[in-house]
């Protein structure tokens, strides 16, 4: 499992889930992420269909999209998602 991380360097959400997923990439290192600032790759926002910012894209092993959240999310929630979903 991936997760693509969508996000601004204006976007105030962002910088809250920046400090969120440092937190769960320090404590699931095996955890793959990939953050795509749309400043310097605005055609991600159309490839990804990305309508809000920060936004957070769950892929499984095939590259396939599995799960999707936006906005300022609870780190409890991110987690139970990973756990749920990193064998896919």
């Amino acid at each position: 499992m991936k997760v693509l991380k969508f996000g601004a360097t204006w976007c105030k959400d962002c910088k809250i889930m920046g400090s969120r997923w440092k937190e769960i990439e320090k404590e699931y290192p095996w955890l793959e992420t990939e953050y795509i600032g749309i400043d310097e790759n605005p055609e991600a926002m159309k490839e990804y269909q990305i309508l809000s910012l920060p936004s957070f894209i769950f892929l499984n092993k095939e590259g396939k999209e599995i799960l999707r959240f936006s906005g300022k999310i609870e780190k409890e929630t991110l987690v139970k998602a990973i756990l749920e979903n990193k064998d896919k």
